[in-house]
């Protein structure tokens, strides 16, 4: 299938599913993507299997073989990062960087942990042949929040642009965490690389921002110098693509490199706003980034849904469903717990109190393509049965926590205003 005829479909669906959204449905416009295209990926599979189909089978099959991996990890996935860093509050980052710290930092690597632990436990209980190690590779897979899903749909759902910097700055800095994690573990199971996290991680890190930095900055000063507002748009995307090729090719965090380009363009362009706002009346810039995130967030909805076409079901489905949605929740619920320890009851932000902070941190934890990219990056070193447990898995916690968490945290949010108003009334009134 070429590349425009696969575009073609994606564009088609986004149309139908958004306009039908629109008029009947009402669900936010992201997680409608993805349900509405799980959906019609199911109902051409049944009707391939069931009718027997040659043509429809054919056509499933070629959909589902899109390299997804390649589109998002060596395509478009710089531009999306840079996209959502880009708005990210600076003053309120500032405000809250110690529980954004522990939460991409700690919490991440103690969910990766946890989850690993756990689904070891089911594993030896079940027979499921996964040792200790693959467990743990299993949770650097699933643990990291996206920050697409969460830029995606969490700031539509009407919560507090306190509560959504928290959240989405944490998405934003742990996937650099999750996959550098990722990496040393693989590194341990299959017996080759840097056996040291502690460097593998400063190298990640302090590579990608000084690369980041060092780039978005010379960029930057032709931005200054240059009056033509469609050049704006053409240095930030040649910085983002340039630093992320160059951090990946030195063995640095291309995913951190993006945020970095992205939080250092917004931070610089607020301090030519005024001359940016006569050179480019119309606003070119930012709504080109708008319009950019808008409608790569939306292809890789749809294509998430679409991928179920290529997956093979595990024969133990009924024993790893289960098992993914209650140990994510249990694993990212005991990370943030700790996390919020060391952060103090005074750093916490909203004014919530620890458990209710907890709560709203762990169900508002999406995942998303980043976990989906990572998993089929398994395919070349696992045996066949635990590559599809990987697989299963990963697809699980995505549909649990995009479609069940994604639906309801707008209810668990307002729940947890209520429940702290009336706890700081109580309060006060002793």
């Amino acid at each position: 299938m070429s590349v425009l005829y696969f575009l073609i479909i994606i564009l088609m669906m986004i149309v139908m599913i958004g306009i039908l959204n629109e008029k009947y449905f009402h669900i936010q416009s992201d997680i409608a993507l993805i349900l509405f295209s799980l959906i019609l990926s199911l109902i051409l599979l049944a009707v391939g299997k069931l009718l027997g189909l040659d043509s429809v089978n054919e056509f499933v099959t070629e959909l589902g073989d899109f390299g997804f991996e390649e589109y998002l990890m060596d395509g478009v996935l710089c531009f999306m990062l840079f996209s959502g860093a880009s708005k990210v509050n600076m003053r309120k980052f500032r405000q809250n960087v110690r529980a954004i710290s522990l939460l991409a930092l700690l919490t991440t690597m103690l969910s990766s942990v946890i989850y690993g632990c756990l689904f070891y436990l089911v594993s030896f209980i079940f027979g499921l042949e996964m040792d200790i190690l693959t467990c743990i590779l299993l949770g650097c897979v699933v643990s990291p929040t996206d920050p697409i899903a969460a830029t995606g749909i969490l700031n539509k759902i009407g919560l507090s642009k306190n509560v959504c910097s928290v959240i989405e700055n944490e998405s934003l800095f742990n996937d650099g965490t999750g996959v550098t994690l990722f990496i040393f573990v693989r590194s341990l199971v299959v017996h080759s690389g840097d056996s040291n996290f502690l460097v593998l991680m400063l190298k990640e890190i302090v590579g990608a921002v000084a690369v980041a930095l060092i780039v978005s900055f010379l960029l930057f000063k032709l931005m200054e110098i240059t009056r033509d507002p469609i050049k704006y748009i053409l240095i930030s995307l040649l910085d983002v693509s340039l630093v992320y090729i160059i951090c990946e090719h030195l063995g640095f965090s291309g995913v951190i490199a993006s945020v970095v380009c992205g939080m250092y363009f917004s931070s610089a362009y607020a301090k030519i706003e005024r001359r940016a706002m006569v050179i480019d009346r119309r606003e070119l810039y930012k709504d080109f980034w708008e319009i950019v995130e808008s409608l790569l967030n939306s292809i890789l909805f749809i294509m998430i849904g679409l991928l179920v076409l290529n997956i093979d079901v595990s024969k133990y489905i009924l024993i790893i469903a289960p098992a993914a949605i209650l140990i994510n929740v249990f694993a990212r619920g005991l990370g943030v717990s700790i996390s919020s320890l060391l952060t103090g009851k005074r750093n916490i932000p909203g004014n919530y109190s620890i458990g209710e902070y907890v709560v709203l941190m762990t169900w508002s934890a999406l995942k998303g393509g980043l976990s989906l990219a990572l998993a089929f990056g398994t395919k070349e070193f696992l045996p066949p049965d635990i590559y599809d447990i990987f697989i299963n898995v990963t697809y699980i916690t995505i549909f649990f926590t995009v479609l069940v968490q994604g639906l309801s945290v707008k209810n668990v949010y307002f729940a947890l205003e209520k429940h702290k108003t009336k706890r700081m009334t109580a309060d006060r009134n002793q």
